[in-house]
């Protein structure tokens, strides 16, 4: 799977961002698609996941209430809204793809959008 994401940017805090994230080269069927994030620093971390099939959503706990992400089968899109943006949301986002039967690999990458926000 090719990923290529988009939508980053400056913004300021409190602010909204939506990134997005096409994906190309096979079918989604029994995938799954996510971001993840890594700020200056600091290790790669998850951010939200779904699957391709249901829908199904996850979050990591520092954005619930605030993120969402959803996908658009028809567009071969998984699309983050980020509401509420904190400082500490600075970083370079990046969507990921992979299997889900069994267990989540996450074998695809897109190349990484950057998200500033200021305080």
């Amino acid at each position: 799977v090719q990923l290529q994401a988009s939508g980053g940017g400056l913004v300021q805090a409190g602010g909204s961002l939506r990134l997005s994230c096409v994906a190309s080269g096979r079918t989604l069927t029994n995938y799954g698609m996510g971001w993840f994030r890594q700020a200056p620093g600091k290790e790669r971390e998850f951010v939200a996941r779904i699957t391709w099939n249901l829908g199904t959503t996850m979050y990591a706990d520092f954005v619930k209430g605030r993120f969402t992400i959803s996908r658009d089968k028809g567009k071969n899109t998984v699309d983050l809204q980020m509401n509420s943006l904190k400082s500490e949301d600075t970083a370079v986002y990046y969507c990921a793809a992979g299997p889900t039967l069994g267990q989540w690999i996450w074998n695809s990458w897109g190349q990484g959008t950057l998200v500033t926000v200021s305080s």
